[in-house]
């Protein structure tokens, strides 16, 4: 006798496994939708970007319940049901709404579970899902770190770095060969031996550069930090040293710490070409581009003054030639502006033109990932060209 198992085309895809498989593949779908939906949590804090990477962060999950029969309250009213007329969809007993006067709720509640994952754990589903690809470091950007590795042995050394399995075989070959042998001498004894070595090793360094004149709004502000954020933590998983940098400015440009940086708040027009010339500053003073993989990412609302589009063009394009990769995100919450700005006239000609510069808006949260995601693609396409 042969079994059969037939699906509908509408059951869940994980309908085809074990039901303790199932059980598992749901409870991770609905870690992943709370993810999802708690994501502004992870940029709560003041440390948001300079922060430890291992700090975790709470998650409420629902908690999932097998269908099962249950006795009814003895309370409530009843009725009898038979086998009458009634077709399919029709209304036996209206629903009762609410509860009688005078009488409390005496439902059970929502359980929920909270979870506490790891920032990186959740990074690392989040690259899942979007596919992206990894970055590719400068060729010529190898750099030399020293590091201990195991050559050789002795006889002499550290207890530490006895090795067990080499000494014994040594007394075993002394003892094949001689007359009433001793078990161990100190001529058995061998010792691992360190000795220090030149690695290839990859840097990486993060400008971030923001327009805090009185035009950018807090809305604004929040969707800049959300997409540094998620910029810094896709470079973090390629390269093993990343340093950061923080560059507000109005008319002029600073640099701030991170809490100062999302904190602070200016007056007057915006002249962007202070913040790139700062960052060429940078590049050229501390972060030479044949040791660096170096990153510059700009947000801002647009807004630029007429008077300095010569400056912050030749700013960005000397950038351009010596970064990894320039981002710029533009801040508009709510709608899109039915005319070009001046920074994204700057940055999509700079692009259209070659140059290694990535242009999105963000409008709403989920904008967000389809700029990480422009960025990774095109950086990658980039790197492979090149």
């Amino acid at each position: 006798m042969v079994s059969r198992m037939t699906m509908s085309a509408e059951a869940p895809w994980y309908d085809l496994f074990s039901r303790g498989a199932r059980d598992w593949l749901r409870h991770n779908e609905k870690v992943r939708e709370s993810v999802q939906q708690n994501l502004p949590d992870l940029i709560a804090g003041s440390d948001l970007i300079t922060g430890s990477q291992d700090r975790t962060v709470r998650v409420p999950v629902k908690m999932l319940e097998h269908a099962r029969f249950r006795l009814s309250d003895s309370m409530e009213s009843q009725s009898d049901a038979g086998q009458g007329q009634g077709q399919p969809g029709d209304v036996l007993r209206p629903a009762q709404h609410g509860h009688e006067e005078g009488q409390g709720d005496r439902g059970e509640g929502e359980v929920q579970l909270l979870l506490e994952l790891k920032v990186d754990d959740i990074m690392d589903w989040l690259w899942e899902e979007l596919k992206l690809p990894d970055l590719q470091p400068k060729r010529n950007t190898a750099v030399e770190d020293e590091e201990y590795v195991r050559q050789g042995w002795d006889k002499h050394g550290a207890r530490a770095r006895l090795d067990r399995r080499r000494t014994v075989k040594e007394a075993v070959k002394r003892r094949a060969i001689q007359e009433n042998p001793l078990p161990f001498i100190n001529e058995d004894l061998r010792f691992r031996q360190l000795v220090q070595r030149r690695k290839p090793a990859t840097n990486a360094v993060v400008i971030f550069a923001l327009d805090v004149s009185a035009s950018m709004t807090e809305a604004e502000r929040k969707l800049a930090k959300t997409f540094f954020f998620f910029a810094l933590q896709g470079i973090r998983r390629r390269y093993a040293k990343v340093e950061t940098r923080f560059i507000a400015h109005t008319t002029e440009a600073w640099e701030f710490t991170e809490s100062e940086f999302f904190q602070v708040t200016g007056t007057g027009g915006t002249g962007a070409s202070t913040a790139f010339n700062l960052a060429l500053d940078l590049i050229h003073t501390q972060y030479d581009p044949a040791q660096y993989n170096s990153y510059l990412f700009y947000a801002s609302d647009g807004e630029n003054f007429t008077e300095d589009r010569t400056a912050a063009t030749e700013g960005l394009t000397q950038l351009a030639e010596l970064l990894n990769y320039v981002g710029y995100v533009e801040t508009v919450p709510g709608s899109l502006r039915t005319t070009e700005t001046e920074m994204k006239m700057i940055c999509g000609q700079l692009e259209r033109n070659g140059a290694a510069i990535g242009t999105s808006v963000l409008t709403r949260p989920d904008d967000i990932w389809k700029a990480i995601r422009k960025f990774f693609v095109q950086q990658a396409e980039q790197s492979e060209a090149a």
